[in-house]
């Protein structure tokens, strides 16, 4: 399908229940990656995991990728979710590597906050 070769994702995916669904939207889905925040596998704030299969889309961009933690919440997230390309994820998250500051997490996690309530970009 093209919408998940170009995006990696499917705003009408059949494979997600009602009940997935709504913990989607809610972003309650995400809960589980605290554990991973504590055992020191996760930040907070960074650019979000990826899968072996989406390495080769980071292009020259990976290694700046891998050499931070992935997040919970980052600029990616903040910046319009799903309604971004994947090529602009990518911008997003080398971004964030190149411009990392104690001060822009802060500002990611305030700016999270509306991006959750609101829900744009979910699915």
């Amino acid at each position: 399908m093209l919408e998940w070769q170009a995006t990696r994702k499917l705003k009408y995916d059949p494979r997600v229940t009602p009940l997935g669904k709504i913990l989607r939207e809610t972003s309650l889905d995400e809960l589980p990656q605290l554990l991973n925040i504590i055992r020191g596998e996760m930040s907070i704030v960074g650019p979000r995991p990826i899968v072996a299969q989406e390495l080769i889309r980071y292009g020259s961009a990976i290694a700046e990728y891998q050499s931070v933690r992935p997040g919970l919440t980052g600029l990616w997230q903040c910046s319009g979710r799903n309604d971004t390309s994947y090529d602009e994820r990518v911008m997003l998250d080398r971004e964030y590597v190149r411009h990392w500051s104690m001060t822009g997490d802060l500002a990611i996690i305030l700016k999270t906050v509306p991006a959750l309530i609101s829900s744009r970009g979910v699915y």
